[in-house]
């Protein structure tokens, strides 16, 4: 089956959220972060990976620029 929305989800993932915080290893890579859209629970923060994306994504214009830096 074909996804119709496909395209339009491209640039609306935790990696371009202004909720998401990436967690950088020691060598600098984001392979996760943490989203701080809600409170913390007694676990702390949500993990989430760069490419995760929810209902509540809020577009962070700063964040477009440095992903289409790393596509390229």
């Amino acid at each position: 089956m074909k996804d119709l929305w496909k395209h339009r989800s491209s640039k609306m993932s935790c990696q371009t959220c202004m909720w998401y915080v990436a967690k950088e290893n020691e060598n600098g890579v984001s392979v996760l972060g943490r989203c701080r859209k809600h409170c913390p629970t007694m676990d702390g923060f949500p993990a989430v990976f760069p490419a995760d994306w929810c209902g509540n994504h809020k577009l962070d214009e700063n964040k477009i620029g440095v992903v289409n830096e790393s596509k390229s």
